[in-house]
């Protein structure tokens, strides 16, 4: 049974993930999961292991959202999904549309029981049956829910829909200009609806509303590129699957921006400064 549900955690934490948007409360869940399964088992057999976990994790996970929710609303400024981050873009160029970051902040704009339904149907394939269950509705609610959770999700999440190469070319050409504080270039890759929110957590000089339009972004990411400290370095990264960047002081994070491309341009910049979402140490070359 160990065995088993080490092989499936990583799913597991990728459900917990993607309804409570922390790794660190996600990482909790799975392994109170994994308690509750060894309560269960010793009552009665668990036969599929997996089957079972995802179910419980699902469970805890909306427990843990509805009571995140309460703090979320006390939170000073937006509140954005922690990243996940992995210092290797090498060849990962292409958004996971599963996990992307533009997707989980969409999600945060969901009720829990319409974000626990979206995920689990349209990402793990659980049917309406067993989500039901899971949320404490009929299974004809829940396909309501999901009927209005996928409009919102379908109006508030970009369509990845850029070729490869493109894809690169605007990434690269983004990270130039932000780094080489070059306002001209930067414009050329910005979205008209670009938007730029940053998370803070209550830190003084992060903008507490979103920032619209190309040149409000283009020049607030050149002022914050100006106040980069001596020996401080953007370097890229992957965030949630897709392009980002890291503000890094030797291996310790500053904070992290996750870009969304949608139609050629960037039409998202998600920047994470609040210290309790960061990664406190990032190998980067």
């Amino acid at each position: 049974m160990a065995a088993e549900y080490t092989r499936v955690r990583q799913r597991l934490v990728g459900v917990a993930y993607s309804l409570v948007g922390t790794v660190a409360e996600a990482q909790d869940v799975v392994s109170d999961s994994w308690l509750r399964l060894v309560e269960a088992d010793a009552r009665e057999p668990v036969r599929d292991v997996e089957a079972w976990a995802v179910v419980a994790v699902a469970r805890r996970a909306v427990d843990v959202l509805r009571s995140a929710r309460v703090r979320r609303e006390e939170y000073v400024g937006p509140w954005l999904p922690e990243p996940v981050v992995d210092a290797d873009p090498a060849d990962r160029v292409t958004l996971d549309e599963s996990v992307s970051f533009a997707l989980m902040v969409v999600l945060e704009t969901l009720t829990p029981a319409e974000r626990t339904t979206w995920v689990l149907h349209e990402v793990f394939g659980l049917p309406f049956p067993e989500i039901a269950a899971i949320v404490g509705r009929t299974p004809a609610a829940v396909r309501q829910l999901a009927v209005r959770a996928r409009a919102h999700v379908s109006a508030g999440a970009p369509r990845v829909d850029v070729a490869t190469a493109e894809h690169r070319h605007t990434t690269s050409t983004f990270l130039r200009a932000v780094a080489g504080g070059d306002l001209s270039a930067l414009l050329t890759v910005l979205d008209p609806d670009v938007v730029l929110t940053s998370d803070g957590g209550g830190i003084l000089g992060v903008a507490r509303r979103p920032v619209h339009g190309p040149d409000h972004v283009g020049r607030f990411l050149l002022g914050v590129r100006r106040k980069m400290a001596q020996g401080e370095r953007l370097v890229p990264v992957v965030v949630n699957g897709g392009p980002g960047f890291a503000v890094m002081t030797g291996a310790t994070t500053r904070f992290v921006g996750a870009v969304t491309l949608a139609g050629g341009r960037v039409r998202r910049v998600d920047i994470v400064v609040a210290p309790a979402k960061l990664p406190p140490v990032l190998e980067v070359d």
